[in-house]
């Protein structure tokens, strides 16, 4: 036999009423409600509230808030009018039939949900799928404008090149033949000649064939860069300020997260060889995300970390598209596994260590447990200390957090 809930409080005006239940220190995903424009239940074992309302209210654009101990109801009125009471005076056999007929409504608003869901997850899945594909005829087309233009470059440098060695060679034939001529001109003329004569012609001859060296000399090199590449360092702090013991721990851990498969799953047996790729799957759900499709993206994210359970960037991804869905408790639970696995703190994880404290605290603040959440951005601005957003985000919190402190 449950216990009814007599101690809440409610308040109205001529069109809406605000209802507070006590939840009497039970569990938030222990708490069970129904509401329609008529009843309202809220059931928590061993403890049920039920409220057959005095006037029909607008159920659509109903909401409740459930944290801090308490579930807390706004419901505006169909008519605008004070009720006497919150709650109408029926026998039980009214009720029952108030009951029944509630939850035939919330049946049939359900239904209607689940279609409407179905239908628009379809809708983003086609859009997504469209979306990637023509992304990918994109990158194809830029890719391929690239190589034709490479192509017509290489082209263009090879006729040029080969017209310069046509010119060359051409002048060297040239600069032979006439130094050819010149000598046996020069030799006919020394045959005739006798004493200083000869001694003229033989300074003339080596000044000509001095001449004609100098002329066949090649021409300057080509003018040209060379590309000159150093060894890639991992981390970007010098030498002596890094921490080597860390650095080499974490890049351990990183080589065993890739090693490491889960291959015996029974389920992933049909899947095909990419689709079993850890790697491939995290690219596939970041472009869901990127495409607004988060619920595509959490399944691709889901079936890498079965794949591999090491990898912190998997269950830091998921934990933003939780964000989004308004799953904030599993948002907190994938935040806090990528923390725990981006251990040591290295300068290589300060980015995803930022970014998995501000998604936590995020989800805490959407909560209203804003000092858990204040705790995680003053841990993601530790990390990040010249961040103006995280320095402005954490002031917020605080405000919100003193001006509770004040209104209390």
């Amino acid at each position: 036999m449950p216990v009814l809930v007599t101690d809440y409080l409610w308040t109205q005006t001529d069109s809406a009423v605000w209802l507070t239940v006590p939840l009497k220190g039970t569990k938030v995903s222990n708490v069970d409600i129904l509401s329609t424009d008529e009843y309202l239940k809220v059931h928590y074992p061993p403890y049920l509230f039920e409220a057959f309302l005095f006037e029909p209210v607008d159920d659509d654009g109903s909401t409740a808030k459930v944290g801090d101990g308490v579930a807390v109801f706004s419901m505006p009125k169909r008519t605008n009018k004070v009720w006497e009471h919150l709650m109408t005076t029926t026998n039980d056999k009214e009720k029952k039939e108030v009951r029944e007929r509630s939850l035939l409504k919330y049946q049939e608003k359900l239904s209607a949900q689940s279609i409407s869901k179905a239908k628009k997850q379809h809708a983003d899945k086609k859009y997504a799928l469209e979306r990637m594909m023509k992304l990918e005829k994109e990158k194809k087309d830029g890719i391929q404008k690239i190589k034709e233009k490479e192509r017509e470059k290489s082209t263009a440098e090879l006729t040029a090149w080969k017209l310069r060695q046509k010119q060359r060679a051409e002048q060297e034939d040239q600069l032979k033949d006439h130094s050819q001529g010149q000598s046996m001109t020069e030799k006919q003329e020394n045959a005739c000649s006798h004493g200083a004569s000869c001694k003229r012609d033989l300074k003339s001859d080596s000044e000509a064939k001095s001449k004609s060296k100098k002329k066949d000399l090649p021409a300057p090199r080509l003018v040209g860069n060379i590309q000159v590449t150093f060894t890639p360092r991992l981390f970007l702090t010098a030498l002596r300020e890094t921490r080597v013991i860390e650095e080499e721990e974490w890049l351990k851990q990183q080589a065993e997260a890739r090693r490491t498969g889960n291959a015996d799953v029974e389920e992933l047996e049909d899947l095909k060889r990419e689709e079993r790729n850890p790697d491939w799957l995290k690219d596939k759900g970041d472009k869901c995300f990127m495409t607004g499709d988060h619920l595509g993206a959490v399944n691709a994210y889901s079936l890498a970390i079965r794949l591999n359970r090491k990898i912190p960037a998997l269950y830091s991804n998921r934990s933003a598209c939780h964000l989004k869905l308004k799953n904030l408790h599993k948002a907190i639970a994938d935040s806090s596994q990528a923390l725990d696995l981006l251990i040591p703190p290295v300068c290589a994880n300060a980015a995803a260590r930022t970014r998995a404290h501000v998604r936590r605290g995020s989800a805490f603040c959407q909560l209203q447990l804003y000092a858990e959440g204040l705790h995680d951005y003053q841990a993601a601005l530790k990390i990040d200390p010249d961040n103006e957003a995280l320095q402005a985000d954490t002031q917020r919190i605080r405000e919100i957090i003193q001006g509770t402190a004040a209104s209390h």
